[in-house]
């Protein structure tokens, strides 16, 4: 279900854009469908057709997504998402009253470091759904920021992500600088958001300055230049007046070299932006590893003295093992296990009814 199906819907029960604005609303901020105002009661101002139709609607929307399991972290709790259909994403309470959503049930980019990418991409997620996890999230505490950096890339699900962005924007009551679109980087990206009604603000998954290594590391990116990517980012952070976030996971050995913090004071000193210095996370793969502890430091303190200004953003749920896409993952092996059991199992049982 897309939102523009469910307004639709409630049109044809009589609902005024007014009555529809009101029940949107009040269940983005996680309460009951006919909540009512403070001098007013739902059943003197909404029709009656609408207030008859009320407990299906609230059946249909809690069937959009429950919370299959929560994962509390230090840095946050990780909820397990179960959809409709049984398929399942991730979404993360982050600190600070953030909430990061997933846009995508898998994920086609395919980052080598990425455990959401290992698995392809199985279904867009729409836009019904990535407010459903807000929904969620707001029954169990506030919510004031939403960043899009779960499982998914955004710009590979634009019309359901931007129909997501303009409710929370508006009927969600979010300031439009505490919704954050991030991307690897997708021309379509830069040319929709800034004819949107709220332009929310942008991360780029940057992650190396040298072409060759980028294309390795994200095998179905846009191929980009690092340089081209960094001026249309830096283009979209002037136009909106919100620094830009370049996202750089830190593989030991892979792109935490001196010549790649060199490059980065290159290409970053003077930009309007942050760079983001995420240690890999060890658990999700075998293939690399974070670099160690005072090198990640001595990263960042020497691109601070350089004029980078840089931040450590561990990604959430590691202390957990609970990383992007983690639990997902496990969620599915036990289940192929599960049905692995059941099968064999009945080959067990046919055998001894043919004897």
């Amino acid at each position: 279900m897309r939102y523009s199906d469910f307004d639709q819907r409630l049109a044809a029960l009589g609902a005024l854009p007014v009555h529809r604005g009101r029940l949107v609303r009040v269940w983005l901020q996680g309460q009951a469908l006919d909540t009512g105002t403070r001098r007013r009661s739902a059943e003197h101002f909404l029709p009656l057709a609408l207030r008859d139709a009320v407990p299906a609607l609230t059946a249909e929307l809690d069937a959009l997504a429950r919370v299959r399991s929560e994962h509390a972290g230090n840095d946050g709790s990780r909820l397990l998402v179960e959809l409709a259909d049984g398929q399942m994403v991730e979404s993360v309470l982050l600190p600070r009253d953030g909430l990061c959503v997933s846009t995508q049930v898998g994920c086609a980019v395919g980052c080598r470091f990425c455990m959401t990418g290992k698995s392809g991409l199985i279904r867009q997620v729409t836009s019904m759904e990535i407010l459903a996890q807000v929904v969620l999230a707001r029954r169990q505490r506030v919510v004031k920021k939403v960043v899009f950096m779960g499982m998914g890339e955004p710009a590979h699900n634009l019309d359901n992500v931007l129909e997501a962005i303009d409710l929370l924007g508006t009927e969600g009551n979010i300031g439009h600088k505490n919704l954050v679109f991030s991307t690897v980087g997708d021309l379509r990206v830069f040319e929709a958001l800034p004819q949107q009604r709220v332009k929310p603000a942008l991360a780029l998954s940057l992650h190396t300055t040298k072409a060759e290594l980028r294309a390795h590391l994200l095998p179905r990116a846009p191929k980009i230049a690092p340089e081209e990517l960094i001026e249309l980012g830096e283009r979209y952070a002037r136009d909106t007046d919100y620094p830009i976030q370049y996202q750089w996971t830190l593989l030991k050995g892979i792109n935490d070299g001196d010549d790649e913090l060199d490059a980065v004071v290159r290409l970053l000193k003077g930009k309007y932006g942050v760079l983001n210095v995420i240690p890999f996370n060890s658990l999700e793969g075998d293939d690399y590893q974070r670099p160690e502890t005072e090198r990640i430091h001595e990263i960042v303190r020497s691109l601070q003295s350089r004029g980078v200004l840089t931040k450590v953003r561990n990604s959430a749920g590691q202390d957990v093992d609970g990383g992007c896409g983690q639990l997902r993952a496990r969620a599915r092996a036990r289940a192929v296990g599960a049905e692995q059991v059941v099968e064999l199992r009945r080959k067990r049982t046919a055998k001894l009814e043919a004897t």
